[in-house]
C-alpha cells in the first residue's frame, strides 16, 4: 500500500485489533475450538517436534511482516503496529475481569459463529486500511496482492491447510467447529474490506 500514513487509517485499524482482542478473549478463548493459520502451525509444531510456540509464533510473525513490508510498503507497517499494539492493550484490560459469557463453552457451534463474526469483522477493519493485526494476516494480505486473488481466498487455503494436517492429532468434531469459524470469518474479512461505506483519504 502506497501512500502517507493518516490519523482516520489509524484509528480505524485500533478499533480492528480492539474488536479482534473481545472476540478472542470473550469467545475463543472459552471454546476450546483450534485455530487455522499462524496459531494453528504454532500449535501443530509443538505437537510432534516439541518446539515453544513462543518461538515459532516469533519467527513466523518476522516473517510474515517482513514479507508484507516489501509487498505493501512502509505504511503497512505502521498500521499493523497500530494493529497489534492496540489488540496487545486491549486484550490485557479484557484480561482484568471476567469474560462476558462463560457459558459459551458448552456451546461450541454458538460459539465459532459468535467468534467468528469479532475475527471476521476485527481482521477486516485493519485489513481495509492496510494494517495487519498478526502474521496470519500480514501474509494474508501480501499473498492476495501477489496472487491476485480474494484476500478470503488467501486465508481459506491457509487455514483449511493447517487444519487438515491438525487431525493428526486433533478430533474432528473439534476440526468441524474450526472450519466453521474459519469460514466465516475469512468471508467476512472480504466483504468488510470491500463494502461501500465512506474510506479515509491517503
Amino acid at each position: 500500500m502506497t501512500g502517507k500514513i493518516t490519523l482516520p487509517r489509524c484509528l480505524t485499524s485500533l478499533l480492528g485489533g480492539t474488536i479482534l482482542a473481545f472476540g478472542l478473549y470473550n469467545i475463543h478463548s472459552l471454546s476450546g475450538v483450534t485455530e487455522g493459520g499462524q496459531l494453528g502451525l504454532t500449535l501443530l509444531l509443538e505437537h510432534w517436534f516439541r518446539i515453544s510456540p513462543a518461538l515459532t509464533s516469533l519467527v513466523c510473525n518476522v516473517i510474515c511482516y517482513g514479507i508484507g513490508w516489501k509487498t505493501l510498503g512502509k505504511p503497512f507497517l505502521a498500521y499493523s503496529a497500530v494493529a497489534t499494539g492496540g489488540f496487545s492493550l486491549t486484550y490485557w484490560i479484557y484480561e482484568q475481569f471476567s469474560p462476558l459469557w462463560p457459558g459459551l463453552a458448552a456451546h461450541p457451534l454458538t460459539a465459532a459463529l459468535l467468534g467468528a463474526v469479532f475475527v471476521g469483522v476485527g481482521c477486516g477493519l485493519c485489513v481495509r486500511v492496510g494494517g495487519a493485526p498478526s502474521g496470519d494476516d500480514a501474509l494474508a494480505m501480501s499473498l492476495s496482492r501477489l496472487w491476485r486473488m480474494k484476500i478470503e481466498y488467501v486465508y481459506m487455503i491457509f487455514d483449511f491447510s493447517i487444519l487438515v494436517l491438525s487431525l493428526t492429532y486433533i478430533p474432528l468434531k473439534r476440526i468441524v467447529f474450526s472450519l466453521v469459524t474459519v469460514t466465516l470469518s475469512s468471508k467476512l474479512v472480504g466483504l468488510v474490506q470491500r463494502v461501500n461505506f465512506p474510506k479515509a483519504k491517503n
